[in-house]
């Protein structure tokens, strides 16, 4: 009769969880995706801004609003682990 060894138990981890906050953090991170894809909301020329055509200038606009939207998508990111380091160890 030969035992078979038993296997080692699973480290703990925790399931992904889905909350608001990160739901929040995925909206950041999309918005600039699919507002960029969506070319038919903005292939046109007016309104004309300081000369530059609706076209160009509403993804140079785009490009800061991504950049804020990245950055509050991190801080939330970092928020978010603190917190759940912080209820683990307690």
């Amino acid at each position: 009769m030969s035992a078979e060894p038993e296997a080692p138990p699973a480290p703990e981890s925790e399931p992904p969880v889905v909350t608001p906050v990160r739901v929040v953090i995925a909206l950041c991170l999309i918005a600039p995706f699919v507002a960029m894809l969506w070319v038919g909301s903005y292939a046109r020329i007016e309104p004309v801004v300081i000369g530059i055509p609706f076209f160009y200038w509403y993804q140079m606009v785009w490009v800061v609003v991504s950049t804020a939207l990245t950055m509050v998508a991190y801080k939330l990111w970092q928020r978010d682990q603190r917190a759940r380091k912080g209820g683990a160890s307690q």
